[in-house]
């Protein structure tokens, strides 16, 4: 069990449940990405930021202050758009669960 969090592993995978959460999370906001018809100028700087956060998901636990700069990145260029709210929010909270840095 992971104690800090009161959450246990996958039986069977050993994924931390917070890199799946995590995984899960960028999967969907980068569909609804990928589904929403409008252009605008940050749209490449979102589905790069996406692309980086899926890759963290491959490498084990990501570094925390990595997580939250692409988190304020991507909300950065789709903030505004309310389509996608659902998604960044759901995002958002998986990025959230790794917590705080440690000094």
């Amino acid at each position: 069990m992971l104690r800090s969090m009161g959450q246990r592993r996958v039986a069977g995978s050993g994924e931390d449940p917070r890199v799946t959460e995590l995984r899960t999370a960028v999967s969907r906001l980068r569909r609804a990405l990928a589904c929403h018809p409008g252009d605008f100028a940050d749209r490449g700087i979102a589905e790069d930021e996406l692309a980086a956060l899926a890759a963290m998901t491959l490498t084990g636990v990501p570094e925390v202050r990595r997580l939250r700069r692409s988190l304020l990145l991507v909300a950065g260029a789709i903030g505004s758009i309310s389509a996608l709210g659902a998604a960044l929010t759901e995002l958002r909270g998986a990025v959230e669960l790794f917590g705080e840095q440690p000094r």
